[in-house]
């Protein structure tokens, strides 16, 4: 069980949040609660949340977490929760110092949380509402059975990510049942009347009957022609929920899925500036306010841990952390705008001081309304890259190995960006939810450089039939050859549709 904080933690709180305030950071009213190894791995594998739904995941992923930790293959220092108030974990058996450096990552976190445009939308009462989840899937799980809810789940957990990322952000158009919009009028003009030279005569040449069948007749290929949805359905967890055959506990099982992969969503799309954020506030909170100089190497050790690099992988605190460092001294110094950019001396511009000052307010601005594209797109520049040493790796196809593939800029860049756009997954959405008017599911990858991983897309077919419960297709291209991928519940079919233009 969490265990109340000790005295001298509860005023090692009021110091660094008061500290944190000194710098103009606003944030939640921080709970911590005080937990032993064995605890913080369970409310680990629970993802922060004390209470979550029955499923065999979390047991396997408190298993990989209690067996890292045991053979020190990793340890979890702290867990933060975008709640208000915010709710995060100190493991007991961490130093006092270790405790010092989290309670300011946490902070920064908090500050990030409340602030940041991508969190706006997110229930500020999940911890309430993920119990709510809890107690409404054991109530299926009484009703229908421990094997028939978890298998459902499973399938859902496959296709949660299938949620359209921008949707909190923008307006798009509502899926809503299709409907036969033609006008009377429409109809009226559509209809082939057979020609009368004299106008009494009309109505026996062409009989109202004869005039309705036709209307019919067009309303009906109309209805052919009309592609359900209008617009592409990128939020496809949504379609299915109100369109599959579902019964009601399953709609009411996406629907929860659905609203927790929405809550997660704005923590992927922020990575690297969020732990950025976390690291950049941990780092001057120590160095300037709280850190005593018994404290100077444990510090420093516990710090460099943490901005590790390792080749072939991106550090997101290392990262984030370089480049509010690089925004902070560039704004103070003036190292922006169009004289900066048309100066074209290197020795000018590392000599470039106009001592603006505005390094922080400029900072407190990113963290407030980028997300990581627009981050990395608007401050990882050449000279930045550079300077850091970055470069673009890429497998070797003979070996197999990881090489070098490039140090240009802007491939580096771009790849950056590809990785990070929709978290680094294929952009796919619902064309057609009745497919050849035989009420199947068409879906199409539109291939904005992320390739999409037949393996995977097999698997998520098989899932999106379970729920349709007809065959599905997916349109999806590779080596410019435009391919549909049908799933019919037996077999898959690959048909080659030609090439891309």
């Amino acid at each position: 069980m969490p265990t109340a904080l000790p005295v001298s933690l509860m005023k090692l709180q009021e110091q660094v949040e008061e500290a944190a305030h000194s710098y103009g950071l606003t944030f939640f009213k921080t709970c911590y609660e005080l937990l032993n190894y064995d605890e913080i791995n369970m409310v680990a594998s629970y993802m922060g949340f004390p209470v979550r739904y029955p499923h065999w995941k979390w047991g396997m992923e408190y298993e990989k977490l209690s067996k890292g930790h045991e053979y020190g293959i990793h340890k979890i220092y702290e867990m933060v929760i975008n709640n208000d108030p915010c709710y995060a974990y100190l493991q007991e058996s961490n130093a006092f110092i270790d405790q010092k450096i989290v309670m300011c990552h946490v902070t920064g976190h908090n500050d990030f949380f409340k602030n940041n445009f991508a969190f706006q939308h997110t229930n500020r009462k999940m911890m309430d509402q993920m119990a709510n989840h809890a107690s409404r899937v054991r109530q299926y799980i009484d009703l229908y059975g421990v094997e028939v809810v978890e298998n459902f789940i499973d399938r859902i957990l496959s296709l949660d990510n299938l949620i359209d990322y921008q949707a909190p952000y923008i307006t798009r158009e509502k899926v809503a049942e299709k409907k036969d919009n033609s006008t009377e009028e429409d109809l009226v003009e559509e209809v082939t009347r057979i020609p009368s030279h004299k106008e009494y005569m009309d109505s026996y040449i062409n009989p109202q009957h004869f005039i309705d069948e036709q209307k019919e007749s067009l309303k009906k290929k109309a209805k052919k022609r009309e592609r359900f949805p209008k617009e592409p359905a990128f939020d496809v967890l949504n379609f299915m929920m109100l369109f599959a055959p579902l019964k009601r506990w399953q709609r009411d099982i996406i629907d929860m899925l659905r609203e927790e992969a929405y809550y997660f969503a704005p923590q992927g799309m922020t990575k690297i500036m969020n732990e950025g954020w976390a690291s950049y506030w941990h780092t001057k909170l120590m160095t300037d306010k709280l850190m005593t100089s018994s404290e100077v190497i444990d510090f420093a050790d516990r710090h460099s841990a943490v901005v590790a690099m390792t080749p072939g992988q991106l550090n997101p605190y290392k990262l984030g952390l370089e480049l509010y460092r690089d925004i902070e001294e560039r704004w103070d110094k003036g190292q922006f705008g169009s004289d900066y950019d048309r100066c074209d001396e290197m020795a000018e511009r590392r000599r470039w001081d106009k001592k603006l000052g505005l390094g922080q307010e400029k900072i407190f601005q990113v963290r407030k309304i980028y997300n990581d594209v627009t981050f990395i797109d608007e401050f990882f520049t050449l000279d930045f890259c550079k300077r850091m040493g970055f470069y673009a790796y890429g497998r070797d196809k003979k070996t197999g190995e990881y090489l070098v593939e490039s140090r240009d800029f802007v491939l580096i860049k771009n790849k950056l960006l590809s990785s990070l756009s929709r978290l680094g997954q294929p952009s796919i959405a619902v064309v057609d939810g009745n497919f050849e008017n035989r009420a199947e599911l068409l879906l199409e990858h539109f291939h904005d450089g992320i390739d999409l991983d037949f393996s995977y897309g097999r698997e998520t077919m098989r899932n999106l039939f379970a729920v349709w419960n007809r065959p599905v297709h997916l349109l999806t291209s590779y080596d410019e050859k435009r391919v549909m991928l049908t799933f019919d519940g037996e077999n898959f079919k690959e048909k080659l549709l030609g090439r891309q233009i």
